[in-house]
């Protein structure tokens, strides 16, 4: 019995880490699935912020002819939406308000908080003709600023004739203007989201940036951004830094098709993820500080990412393009990849 037993255990010893290890591959359940797949294009971007002062929005035609041949019917932008933003606005303490632009003009001449905007908003759109009026437009782009989506407003904005852009219908002069300087800014979700938007006929755009994640509770706060920067900057390479000089050399172009070309090559993007994930997680503290800034930054991706499929989940089929910093991209492809009824596009062939 004493053998017989033990060969029994010996056996469980072995049969049980195998047990613990296996994993259910989900990705096939889809495989014979009935009705169309949604088609994802997730575009890897520069923030245009960053690029040269003397930036020209045309530069950005060539990119928006390719994606406009797409034919998103969605459009997602990484941008904190204000439902999340009047979520932050209740608990100041816990998520803080940092990424949130007020929305107390907007207020002031719709008399809606962002929740009434929000509801409006759903309930104007519900029932939205097929021919828009001036008028219809100009209260649609208050609603959007008082709910906090100013990228939605400029695509109503964008869509207007000249003549009415113009106050009115719940826009005030604050409010006009607020919109006219918004054609001026340099910032992918106004130069490139929206104006393919307006392009297509949408009538808005989503925002699906997440920071309820990331916002990580430490001692010493000051240290912890300390530590995360020095495992960046050792972590650091040739490809790294030469990549970063093609990046420069293209960005001052009057064309930047090729900029994108190149921020989305598979090996550029393996170069962001290995120095924001791979060096991070393999540099060594006695606090564990890159380690948690990389829990960090996925769970931003993870809530990210539903949030993208939230916004095709009554649409199965559709085609979706998400507009992100170009970080987050190797993130946006495999786990949306993972998702049931969707398909990644290659924006490489895209781009073409």
């Amino acid at each position: 019995m004493h053998t017989r037993w033990a060969r029994r255990v010996g056996w469980l010893a072995l049969a049980i880490p195998a047990l613990a290890h296996a994993q259910v591959d989900l990705t096939t359940l889809d495989r014979d699935m009935a009705g169309p797949r949604t088609q994802v294009l997730v575009l890897g971007s520069v923030h245009l912020s960053e690029l040269p002062k003397d930036f020209d929005p045309k530069s950005l035609d060539p990119l928006l002819d390719r994606l406009a041949e797409f034919k998103p019917e969605i459009i997602t932008i990484e941008a904190i939406g204000g439902e999340q933003c009047d979520l932050a606005a209740r608990h100041p303490s816990m998520y803080g308000q940092d990424y949130c632009a007020s929305t107390d003009a907007a207020k002031a001449a719709t008399g809606r908080d962002v929740p009434a905007a929000i509801a409006e908003i759903d309930k104007t759109l519900a029932d939205w003709p097929a021919q828009p009026t001036p008028a219809q437009r100009r209260h649609l782009a208050a609603l959007f600023l008082a709910a906090g989506e100013r990228a939605s407003a400029y695509v109503q904005w964008l869509q207007l004739p000249s003549a009415e852009r113009r106050a009115g219908d719940g826009l005030d002069d604050a409010l006009v203007t607020m919109l006219r300087q918004t054609a001026a800014r340099n910032n992918e979700n106004y130069q490139i989201a929206a104006r393919l938007a307006a392009r297509l006929g949408l009538q808005r755009v989503y925002p699906v940036d997440d920071h309820t994640g990331d916002n990580t509770r430490l001692p010493d706060t000051k240290a912890f951004g300390q530590s995360v920067q020095q495992t960046w900057e050792a972590g650091r390479s040739e490809k790294l830094d030469s990549m970063e000089q093609q990046e420069k050399s293209l960005s001052p172009a009057r064309d930047l098709l090729p900029l994108y070309r190149f921020l989305n090559r598979p090996d550029n993007l393996w170069l962001r993820a290995d120095i924001n994930a791979g060096a991070t997680m393999r540099a060594a503290s006695p606090q564990h500080y890159p380690q948690i800034w990389v829990s960090g930054w996925e769970i931003r991706n993870l809530r990210m990412v539903a949030n993208i499929q939230q916004t095709f989940r009554e649409r199965p089929g559709v085609r979706v393009l998400s507009i992100v910093g170009v970080s987050h991209k190797p993130w946006f492809d495999s786990w949306l990849g993972q998702m049931q009824g969707v398909e990644i596009v290659d924006v490489e062939q895209v781009l073409k």
